[in-house]
């Protein structure tokens, strides 16, 4: 024990180990009523660190290679041992990564995590948000099935949309080539094995050290560094190590439960996590009967094939698209309730959020669809509300009744 203590010293003396533990584990101070909605961000972190393991595997069977690529998954999949597993977990991982993600922004949403002082830190949460989309679009194309090649065409001709003469030379660089090729799943490939991994490590790095900074928001809103004893430590504050550490434990073991089931006997999930067109090798000649990107990017789609075409470019499509991602951005001067949480905010903000929710998920449920006059008008109905979610909150805190938010958190 005592040759332990003194390693650990000799290991302080050189590097921070002990600081590092102490300020952002043992005595970081956490608000003592986090509920299952604090979850997701702890799962956030584990999908990351399951979606590098399993990909390093992968890279060491995948060869980007236009003419070998779609076999070497196949090779994966029916001659390496348990290939067919780790192919699985990386594949569900990306599903569950979005999930996660989609949880933990709704739950800052909720709880009004975006407000002062955590402004800078949910900018950063976007940025990752924004990181993990370009990282999931240059993977979708490397197993080079058919609904990868396809979809990979239509989303790099979406910048081709670009006026000004920037379209076609940016959608250029961006395949590597004049039409999807060998050296768009090289390029492809670098950005998405080697580039974005480190670009989403620095942002989630910088994205804990930002929280523990301004500490962890609470289900109440209620800052807990305002309510502090003799000792400094706040009075509403547990250290997250073991408490919530231990926790998260319960947390990883229901998510694997339901991970686990869907790699071993769903992990298809009927063609939404992995397309049905996928298992058949990317072909220029062929088009699938109908094209559309993972259930995670097709709220955005949805909303690009609701705006029609202006003088025969999808532009505005683009521009609304990309609206609809900017503006989670500047969310924390939209809202300019002084009430964080959803517990002491009136009805006009639950049933706005409650809007939004349901038009985000009936906006993915569109972009998976064929389209058609009908579901277009549908698209063009739930576009409109998702905006109007951030419109609402500009005007909301003029009306609303909110209640009194306590000075101590409640149980």
């Amino acid at each position: 024990m005592d040759k332990l203590v003194a390693f650990l010293g000799w290991i302080d003396d050189r590097f921070p180990l002990t600081k590092m533990w102490k300020e952002h584990l043992s005595e970081y101070y956490a608000p003592k009523n986090f509920n299952f909605w604090y979850f997701f961000g702890s799962l956030a972190l584990l999908v990351f660190v399951l979606q590098i393991v399993t990909g390093i595997v992968l890279t060491m069977y995948y060869k980007p290679d236009g003419e070998t690529a779609f076999f070497s998954v196949e090779y994966i999949m029916r001659d390496v041992n348990w290939g067919w597993f780790i192919r699985y977990m990386h594949s569900t991982g990306a599903s569950a990564f979005f999930l996660v993600v989609y949880l933990h922004m709704f739950r800052g949403m909720m709880y009004g995590s975006y407000k002062k002082p955590r402004e800078l830190l949910w900018i950063i949460g976007v940025m990752i948000y924004l990181a993990l989309m370009a990282e999931a679009f240059f993977g979708y194309l490397l197993p080079w099935g058919q609904m990868s090649f396809w979809g990979a065409q239509v989303i790099v001709n979406l910048f081709a949309a670009v006026p000004f003469g920037i379209g076609e030379p940016l959608s250029e660089w961006i395949r590597g080539d004049f039409v999807i090729s060998d050296a768009t799943l090289n390029r492809f490939f670098a950005f998405h094995v080697i580039a974005l991994p480190f670009v989403l490590a620095a942002l989630i790095v910088v994205h804990v050290i930002a929280l523990h900074e301004t500490g962890s928001n609470n289900p109440d809103g209620i800052e807990i560094k305002k309510n502090k004893g003799p000792d400094g430590i706040p009075l509403d504050g547990i250290p997250f190590h073991p408490y919530y550490t231990v926790k998260d434990i319960v947390g990883v073991v229901v998510f694997f439960i339901f991970f686990f089931a869907i790699v071993f006997f769903a992990p298809e999930m009927g063609g939404y996590f992995i397309e049905h067109p996928n298992f058949e090798q990317a072909d220029p000649l062929k088009t699938p009967d109908h094209i559309a990107p993972v259930w995670y990017f097709t709220p955005f789609y949805a909303m690009l094939r609701a705006v029609p075409p202006m003088f025969g470019s999808q532009f505005p499509g683009v521009i609304v698209m990309g609206a609809a991602i900017v503006v989670l951005f500047f969310l924390p001067w939209i809202d300019r309730s002084p009430v964080k949480s959803i517990r002491y905010r009136g009805n006009c903000f639950k049933i706005a959020l409650g809007v939004f929710v349901v038009s985000f998920v009936v906006l993915g449920w569109l972009g998976v669809q064929p389209s058609t006059p009908g579901k277009t008008i549908l698209a063009q109905i739930f576009t409109a509300l998702y905006f109007a979610y951030f419109v609402a909150l500009w005007f909301i805190p003029k009306i609303e009744k909110t209640k009194p938010v306590p000075e101590r958190l409640t149980s």
